[in-house]
């Protein structure tokens, strides 16, 4: 499976971590939150050590979006994930200069909301792809999906090696915040930002040279399902965080590090958080992940979109690599890995 163009959007609405914790003090609840509560948000929100400059979101002003109850974050999501979607796919079609029609099937990851049927067939729809188009929609994987997501599609092509692919990674994380004294749901608030990536694939390179994807893994321990997963809680999106969630992913991701047989030019993973990238870069201790803490630091943790935000990163900024290490983890507990290689082909 050979990468054609990778391409990355965000809301146009960005928020620093102060404008943040103004918008959390309008909330009508916040008067009510336990001391406990309160400290924790002003400390990752103001003490500028949370590796997060700014985040996007959908809305242009943050105080509703903390009021709104469940139907209204659901339908937040059906407005506002299908247009991200739609519009990250647009780009990388621009960039590849493939017609929509040429797609011929799209695999689409999100866990922030629920549509039926899902953000897909609303890509299909607003970019005209073809009725024969396989479109399908994973779900429940939390922020490690892009990975097999992409696994999926790599799948597709090997049965369909002379078709085209499109991968969307989309979350509205915003559409799963709100207020209460559960610390899960306090560092959500403080970590979470919205964004979409869609990355367009081929069974087959045509090209001189081509980054190729292959050698894909994955890591579950199930025993560790409650530290780190979304329940619902009258409705809503909780997100449910354990303070051992670094250390887990650190263990996951040295576990599927362990198989690689030659070590790559980075390591690319997903962007969880500050605890969870210095956990990592001490678990592998001879790589910084330089792209990984760049886009936290933009954007804050996307969930799934975060891990090709940072491979984009890597290819605009280091065209001379050569092989690259993608990781990424979260609900489950799992962790999933690939290899992208730099490859030459003999006939282009």
């Amino acid at each position: 499976m050979f990468l054609l163009s990778l391409a990355t959007t965000n809301p146009p609405h960005t928020f620093t971590q102060a404008e943040t914790w103004l918008a959390l003090q309008s909330h009508p609840a916040f008067p009510s939150l336990k001391p406990r509560s309160v400290s924790l948000l002003e400390k990752i929100l103001t003490n500028g050590n949370s590796g997060i400059g700014h985040r996007q979101f959908t809305a242009a002003d943050l105080a509703p979006v903390f009021r709104q109850d469940a139907q209204a974050l659901n339908r937040s999501f059906e407005t506002h994930a299908p247009a991200l979607a739609t519009e990250a796919l647009a780009k990388a079609l621009e960039k590849s200069g493939l017609a929509a029609e040429k797609i011929d099937a799209l695999f689409l990851c999100t866990c922030t909301g629920y549509l039926c049927p899902g953000p897909s067939s609303h890509v299909a729809e607003s970019l005209g792809l073809r009725p024969d188009t396989y479109l399908c929609d994973l779900v429940g994987l939390g922020c490690g999906a892009a990975i097999p997501t992409l696994r999926a599609a790599h799948g597709y092509l090997a049965a369909n090696p002379d078709h085209n692919v499109a991968v969307i990674a989309v979350e509205t994380s915003s559409t799963a915040f709100y207020i209460d004294d559960d610390p899960g749901v306090l560092i959500s608030l403080c970590l979470f930002g919205d964004g979409a990536a869609a990355a367009l694939l081929t069974g087959q390179s045509t090209t001189k040279t081509a980054w190729k994807f292959e050698h894909f893994d994955t890591h579950h321990v199930p025993a560790d399902r409650e530290k780190i997963r979304f329940v619902n809680s009258a409705g809503k999106l909780k997100n449910q965080l354990h303070r051992s969630v670094p250390d887990l992913a650190a263990q996951a991701v040295s576990i599927l590090f362990e198989k690689l047989p030659k070590k790559p030019d980075q390591i690319l993973a997903h962007s969880g958080g500050r605890d969870v990238i210095e956990a990592l870069e001490t678990a592998l201790p001879s790589f910084h992940l330089t792209e990984t803490r760049e886009i936290l630091r933009r954007h804050g943790n996307m969930s799934s979109p975060s891990l090709l935000f940072a491979l984009e990163e890597r290819l605009r900024t280091h065209p001379d690599s050569d092989s690259l290490w993608l990781t990424a983890f979260g609900a489950g507990f799992a962790a999933h890995s690939c290899s992208l290689t730099k490859t030459l082909n003999s006939k282009p």
